[in-house]
């Protein structure tokens, strides 16, 4: 196959204003995302933004960027423009979405969501990894997802499935077949996905197959001014490691 790498970006986080370019030991945290992409070694790595000021960044820090509409309204709608407007030529039959508030994401990730698209039957590919903090078993803020045969059945913000056995948590990374994302991107809004506010329901709805793999850890997702403080102390404590 021959992938291509999106991350898509936006200055308009609420939770946490102009979030793709706080610094990080003094570079923009979305400019560590795609060094973490870069690093993965799966092929171009482009990040797909709403303006001007998340490209120089990524720009200045050698990296290629492009500009794709501010009121599309999801992080696929974004890559999917991003594509169109870098390969209309359709050179590229995979893509894979990092989203850019990851910026201690282990790069190994990305080459394992990646290798189940090596099952021609499998349309999207994504990751999950165990819950094993109680509490995030009852948080509607953790999207669980029931998978069976390395197939994901259902994505959940409730406690699901019942009964003993592991829960796991959805890690919102996922590599697309080409013409499964111009489907998915197609299709209208789903019911499920209306109530559960959880885009990859559509897909689910439409028939189409997403295979998961299980890791160890989910990357930390930086979307407050706490979880930044912990991706700065991360990632310094890495850079003192000789």
């Amino acid at each position: 196959m021959k992938p291509i790498i999106l991350i898509p970006a936006r200055m308009a986080s609420t939770r946490l204003p102009d979030k793709p370019l706080a610094l990080i030991a003094g570079v923009p945290m979305i400019v560590h995302v795609w060094q973490r992409a870069m690093q993965a070694g799966c092929g171009e790595v482009v990040v797909a933004c709403d303006g001007k000021a998340i490209a120089d960044a990524i720009t200045v820090a050698g990296g290629r960027a492009v500009i794709t509409d501010p009121d599309l309204p999801s992080g696929s709608d974004r890559i999917f423009q991003a594509l169109l407007r870098l390969d209309n030529g359709k050179n590229y039959d995979a893509v894979i979405n990092v989203q850019g508030d990851m910026p201690t994401l282990d790069p190994a990730l990305i080459r394992q969501a990646l290798t189940l698209l090596d099952n021609p039957a499998t349309d999207i590919a994504t990751l999950a990894a165990p819950i094993r903090v109680e509490r995030e078993k009852f948080d509607p803020a953790v999207v669980k997802v029931v998978i069976s045969a390395g197939r994901a059945l259902y994505f959940s913000r409730a406690t699901i499935p019942y009964g003993d056995g592991p829960l796991y948590h959805h890690i919102g990374l996922y590599a697309y077949r080409r013409a499964a994302l111009e489907k998915f991107v197609g299709l209208p809004t789903s019911p499920l996905e209306k109530r559960e506010k959880l885009e990859q329901l559509r897909a689910l709805e439409a028939g189409m197959r997403i295979d998961v793999a299980i890791v160890d850890t989910v990357p930390l997702g930086v979307d407050t001014q706490e979880t930044l403080e912990i991706a700065r102390a991360t990632i310094n404590e890495q850079q003192e490691i000789p």
